[in-house]
């Protein structure tokens, strides 16, 4: 059983069914990827305001994003290993991280790209979780479009 504790940065911010979809979107990905313990991930809902702190302190760039990553262990992409893992201590969870989803630039985005907020939010989360399963996006060869690939192969099983 995974754990997917969802947690807001301020009152009033997103929607109700954020959280459901994010925890559908997180069980999908690792489904998807093969992971079968149960894992544990943090997930902060914050603003435009909320990430851009977050950025500037963890990652020194004073802007802000749609989606930050923290990932805890340093994993091969597409070949998950539990082995590879920090484990709570209590639960027996593997610890896989954290993420940071900007509700404000979720909802802008999902308009601006026709899809809406649900598809949008689903897609960022998807994202995120490959990120704390290794994969990364930085260059623009293979890594992002082996990377690409699976997010849509994920959005693809969660029907969006």
């Amino acid at each position: 059983m995974h754990e997917i504790a969802i947690s807001r940065e301020k009152r009033n911010l997103g929607r109700p069914e954020a959280a459901k979809l994010i925890r559908r979107a997180v069980k999908t990905a690792l489904k998807a990827q093969g992971v079968e313990d149960g894992c544990s991930v943090s997930v902060l809902l914050t603003d435009d305001a909320g990430i851009r702190n977050i950025n500037r302190e963890n990652r020194g760039i004073d802007a802000p994003t749609d989606v930050l990553s923290f990932p805890l262990n340093e994993l091969t992409e597409g070949a998950f290993d539990p082995a590879s893992c920090e484990r709570d201590l209590d639960s027996g969870r593997l610890l896989l991280g954290d993420m940071v989803l900007n509700l404000q630039r979720c909802a802008a985005q999902g308009e601006e790209f026709g899809h809406g907020f649900d598809r949008e939010l689903s897609y960022l989360t998807v994202h995120s979780v490959l990120h704390l399963l290794g994969y990364d996006h930085l260059d623009e060869g293979e890594r992002k479009r082996r990377m690409r690939q699976r997010e849509e192969e994920i959005m693809a099983l969660l029907g969006l």
